[in-house]
């Protein structure tokens, strides 16, 4: 059974994918902004588990299971 979700799915386009550093060495960086796609709140399935990722209104980020 697939846990209900309220949140929206990020879309696949260019728009939403993450932008390549300008090298190739370290890790991957992802905008906020791109990756919480204009919402306040978003549901991150890691290892079958949810996590949400919000952000206040001060524009800190907060990740809670």
């Amino acid at each position: 059974m697939t846990p209900r979700t309220n949140a929206p799915m990020l879309s696949t386009s260019a728009a939403a994918q993450p932008t390549p550093a300008t090298t190739s060495k370290g890790p991957l960086r992802v905008d906020s902004a791109t990756l919480m796609g204009g919402q306040r709140m978003l549901e991150i399935v890691h290892l079958g588990e949810i996590y949400r990722l919000q952000t206040t209104r001060f524009g800190k980020l907060i990740l809670t299971k």
